[in-house]
C-alpha cells in the first residue's frame, strides 16, 4: 500500500518531557532542487568549523537579521533564558516502507502494524528550539506519521548548494539544527534538512516481521501489475473479435 495523498496538518509536542522543546508539525510539498548531490568530506570539514558557539548578544544579533530577511514568517523568538525558538523545514527523502501503527487492534487488543510507503518529497515545518538535537527531531517526524520503526533506522542530513552543486552530509545525532538554521539563514538553497534511512546498503537493520511486511508489498504491487496486463490484453482481445465480426458480417 502506498500513501499518495496530502498529510494532514497536526501539532506534536514533547513539553511533557521538557519544557525546552516543543514541535509543530505542518506539511507540504515542494520542488526538489536540481543540480548532482554529491558528498564531499572536504565540505564536511568546512562546515564543521562553523559549528561554534556564539554569546548571546551575538544570537540576538544573527536573530534580527534572520527576521528581517525571511520570506515566510516563519521568525525565530528569543526568549529571556537565552534560548530561542524557531522553524526548520524537514523533506522526506525514504526510499523504504516504513511500518505504521494503525488505528486498528488485533487479537489479544495488540496494535495493527502495517508497512507503508510514504510520498517522497514531503516536507514537514516544525517549530523547536535551539535546545532540540538531531535526534529529537527525527523522533518527533517519526511520531507524527506514528511510524512503530526505530529512529536509529533513519538519519537526519543537511543539503547546501553551492555553485550549482548540491552538498549532502550526516548530521550527528548531538548536533542543534535550529543553531545551523540561524547560521545559514533562512534561504532553503544555503541550507535545507532531509530525512533518510541510515546508509547501511542492506536489509539487516529490519526485523523478521518487517521485512515480511516488505514482501507482503511487493506480492501485492506485482498482482496489481499482473492484472493491468491482462486488463489490457483482454481489451485488445475483445476489440480483435469485434472486428473480426464486422468484416465476416460485411462478406
Amino acid at each position: 500500500m502506498t500513501w499518495n495523498s496530502t498529510m494532514s496538518s497536526g501539532y506534536s509536542s514533547l513539553e511533557e518531557d521538557s519544557e525546552e522543546y516543543f514541535f509543530t508539525a505542518r506539511t507540504s510539498f515542494f520542488k526538489k532542487p536540481s543540480g548532482k548531490i554529491t558528498e564531499n568530506k572536504q565540505d564536511v570539514e568546512k562546515e564543521r568549523e562553523l559549528r561554534t558557539e556564539f554569546s548571546r548578544e551575538e544570537i540576538r544579533q544573527r536573530i534580527e537579521q534572520y527576521n528581517m530577511v525571511t520570506r515566510d514568517h516563519l521568525k525565530m523568538t528569543l526568549g529571556p533564558s537565552g534560548v530561542y525558538t524557531g522553524f526548520i523545514k524537514v523533506q522526506l527523502d525514504l526510499r523504504r516502507p516504513v511500518t505504521v501503527r494503525g488505528g486498528q487492534r488485533g487479537g489479544g487488543g495488540a496494535v495493527v502494524e502495517e508497512a507503508f510507503y510514504l510520498p517522497r518529497g514531503v516536507t514537514n515545518t516544525l517549530h523547536i528550539s535551539s535546545n532540540n538535537t538531531v535526534r529529537q527531531v527525527i523522533v518527533a517526524l517519526l511520531n507524527k506519521f506514528t511510524v512503530a520503526d526505530n529512529p536509529a533506522k533513519y538519519a537526519l542530513y543537511k543539503r547546501c548548494r553551492r555553485e550549482e552543486q548540491v552538498y549532502v552530509c550526516k548530521l550527528a545525532d548531538g548536533e542543534q539544527p535550529l543553531f545551523l538554521r540561524l547560521v545559514a539563514g533562512p534561504d532553503a538553497d544555503t541550507l535545507s534538512f532531509v530525512l533518510r534511512e541510515q546508509q547501511t546498503g542492506e536489509w539487516d537493520a529490519f526485523s523478521i516481521p518487517e521485512l515480511h511486511n516488505f514482501l507482503r508489498i511487493l506480492d501485492k504491487e506485482e498482482q496489481e501489475q499482473r492484472d493491468a496486463v491482462i486488463r489490457r490484453y483482454e481489451a485488445y482481445r475483445q476489440r480483435l473479435q469485434e472486428a473480426l465480426r464486422e468484416v465476416r458480417g460485411a462478406s
